[in-house]
Parts: structure tokens; sequence; C-alpha cells
């Protein structure tokens, strides 16, 4: 049995995207078959499109790593069975009619989650809870600054750090979007674009944590916007790759510079992470203390337009793609 799949003859722009028809893939032990009613399009996709960001060994080429549909076939032992609704993390695989999930990695979607809302919340608000609570461990009452606040994983980690007590600061690159950053609980919105935000960050005594997708062109004003024993998260290099660090500013002020990325974590800790989502955010999501934070929803024969739209920086939240004329709760 066949399916549709975005698929790639050679990386590059989005005009390599196109449907194909493929075969149906099998799911090992411990792995769920996912009929795909809603994938999450994310800024690793656009990299991995672009051939700079390849598959783990053994993982589908197909782009897409996190989807949410009904169980259509389970291989092993597992807490779901043929027609539950889930959704969840994938290594790839998700921009296609069927995806393989492994079964420590799906939750089940509940009723108040449309497709489109869950598929829109593994790879953002699982990075946050890895960065945040793992790595970083912020606490209550430390000032926290999210760059790219207005970003899928950036909407999420204002939302987080929030839930964890902290003060955050959030950066983004229009007023539009510092306004959407500041609905989200933000308590202080910045440019980060702006020459001397680092001077203010400073001057109003600094911050304990930051999260930064942007990398090289923040790097300089990150490591003196940090306070002592500050941890600089970095998940990502939209602003270069390559930089300066003067190695005296870590040990003076004792910070910690830590890379991160979600898809090469171990199974057991994205599985953790799995259980934070279903256990925590989920609550949160449904008593109102956090919000849901979906831009867009293009369909999968528009995945070129949603790449572009996401590469323009045009999205406020999440960008989805849906693979039903209509989307069902």
């Amino acid at each position: 049995m066949s399916m549709r799949a975005v698929v790639q003859q050679t990386p590059g722009g989005v005009e390599t995207l196109e449907l194909a028809l493929l075969e149906k893939p099998q799911p090992q032990p411990g792995q769920l078959r996912v009929r795909v009613l809603a994938a999450g399009v994310n800024r690793a996709d656009l990299v991995q499109r672009e051939g700079h960001y390849p598959p783990p060994a053994g993982v589908s080429p197909i782009l897409g790593l996190e989807v949410a549909g009904v169980v259509d076939m389970v291989n092993g032992p597992s807490r779901f069975q043929e027609g539950d609704a889930v959704f969840g993390l994938l290594s790839g695989g998700g921009y296609a009619e069927y995806a393989l999930l492994d079964s420590a990695l799906a939750i089940p979607k509940p009723d108040w989650l449309s497709w489109v809302e869950a598929a829109s919340l593994p790879e953002a608000w699982m990075t946050a809870w890895l960065n945040l609570v793992e790595l970083a461990q912020v606490r209550e009452g430390e000032r926290v600054l999210i760059h790219a606040g207005a970003s899928g994983v950036g909407a999420a980690a204002i939302q987080l750090a929030g839930l964890l007590g902290a003060e955050v600061v959030a950066s983004a690159g229009s007023s539009e979007k510092r306004s959407y950053c500041r609905s989200l609980g933000a308590d202080e919105v910045i440019d980060s674009r702006q020459p001397g935000f680092a001077a203010n960050l400073k001057a109003g005594g600094g911050v304990d944590v930051i999260l930064d997708p942007v990398g090289a062109s923040l790097f300089a004003d990150n490591i003196a916007s940090l306070r002592q024993d500050g941890r600089l998260l970095l998940i990502g290099v939209m602003g270069g790759a390559k930089t300066e660090l003067n190695l005296a500013h870590l040990l003076v002020k004792r910070l910690r510079l830590q890379g991160s990325t979600l898809r090469s974590q171990p199974l057991v800790v994205r599985a953790e992470l799995a259980r934070a989502l279903e256990t925590q955010v989920l609550p949160a999501l449904h008593a109102g203390r956090a919000t849901i934070t979906l831009d867009s929803c293009y369909p999968l024969a528009a995945v070129a337009e949603a790449h572009q739209y996401l590469a323009e920086n045009r999205n406020t939240g999440k960008v989805v793609l849906g693979l039903l004329p209509v989307i069902a709760a």
C-alpha cells in the first residue's frame, strides 16, 4: 500500500520539495505506525532540507519531527492500540500520510486538543523543558532571557519560564512580535538587533539564563548580559556559527555554556521529556495557565509555502501541516 509523502531528489530550496507516492513504513519493535493528520514544521526541517542537518542513521529521510494522528499498527508491547489518538516527537518522517512513532514517545491526545494543536506541541515544549528545566535548572526568582521569543520554541519557553516562577525577558524583531511575547507573559521585551541591549540588561542587573537559537551574532552580548554563575543554552546558529570567546569571562563569572539539540538525545531522555509534556504541560494548557501558540496551518501540498513563511520569520508561534482537507478535532 502506498502513501503520499514530501520528498526531495537533492538538498536545496523550497522548490526541491515535492509530493510523491511511497510505500507505507513498517514499524519495528517498540514502534507505532500512525496515520498522520497533522505534522509540525520546524526550523530544523529547513536546515535538513538545505542539506545541513542529516537524519540519524536508520531514520527516514522524509522531513518532519512531530505529528498527531491515529495509531494504525502496533509492533510489540505498548500502552497504545490501533485506533488510539496520539501525538509525539519523531526523529524524521512526519511529512507523510503515515509515520513511525516510538511507543515511548507517544502521548494520548485529549479530546480538547485538535489534531493541529497537538502536532504543534512536542518539539517546542520538549525543547523548552530540556533546556530550562533539565539543563539550566531555572529556579524561582531567576531572570531568564528568551531570544526569538515569538518562534515556536520561544513562545513555549516564555510560558514555561513563567510557570517556573522566573522573571522573563524576551527578544523579538518587530513591534508585533514583541507585543505577542508580552501576551504570553514576558515581563520585559527587547529588540536584540539594536545595539546596546546587553548594556541595558546589565544596567537592570543582568540575567541568569539565556536560551538562544541565534548564535554568533548575539554571542558577545549574551556573555556580557549574564550574571555570576549564568548559563547560556545554545540551541541554534541562525546568526552564524563562528565567533570569538574571551575565556576570562567564563572564569571570572563562572559561566556555563552548553550546546543542546533535541533530536540527538537518547530515547530514554526524549521519553522523559514526553512524560513531562503529558503530565505537566498538558494540565497547564488545559487549565489555562499556558496557551497553545499556533500560528497557521498549511495543507501538505503547500509545504513549500509553509517553509518559505517560516524562513522569512513571519510566524508568531507554530506552523503546522494538515493532511486532511478539513482538520477535525
